[in-house]
């Protein structure tokens, strides 16, 4: 990746509403370079969107769930599609948003999903719903609960500290 493309990444990561005007200032490069240059990062598949964080709790939701499920054999390409249909069903049908589900290995698991919700009812929902659609599947399915309201957590959710370490990366050439 050229450091011209990796800096852009890193600015667009602290604030995507700038203009390219902004960014090529901030850059030091022209402004059909930046036009240029994010175009092709789209492409590639470097930037997938653009996108605001919110805060959660100030939409309505209590809680967000870290879930780690553990299934009991290993799933193939059907298996995935069927999970991904699951998902939206459940998505739909709960009112229960997921903001990621991924494959990965750790803690005895080699699922993750992240879902926020509006109460601890509706997490009660989640866990009983994940009991009926896994239908013996899972051998396991454990949380680690964020009370979203809570004023002393360290660092929420954001790009900005993604956005230094890549900044420091640029800086040292690595």
């Amino acid at each position: 990746m050229k450091d011209v493309e990796l800096k852009l990444i890193v600015e667009l990561m602290k604030n995507s509403r700038r203009s390219d005007r902004e960014l090529a200032k901030a850059l030091k490069v022209s402004q059909p370079t930046i036009s240029r240059t994010i175009r092709k990062l789209e492409k590639e598949g470097l930037i997938r969107e653009y996108t605001a964080i919110p805060d959660f709790y100030g939409l309505g939701f209590d809680l967000m769930s870290v879930n780690f499920v553990k299934f009991k054999t290993s799933t193939t390409t059907e298996d995935i599609e069927r999970m991904k249909k699951t998902a939206n069903e459940l998505e739909s049908q709960s009112g229960i948003p997921s903001i990621l589900v991924m494959n990965g290995m750790g803690l005895d698991s080699d699922r993750i999903l992240i879902m926020f919700h509006k109460n601890y009812s509706s997490y009660s929902k989640l866990v009983d719903i994940m009991k009926n659609k896994a239908q013996g599947s899972a051998a396991k399915f454990e949380s680690f609960l964020v009370n979203l309201n809570d004023k002393t957590h360290y660092q929420p959710l954001t790009m900005t500290a993604l956005a230094r370490f890549l900044s420091h990366v640029a800086r040292e050439g690595k």
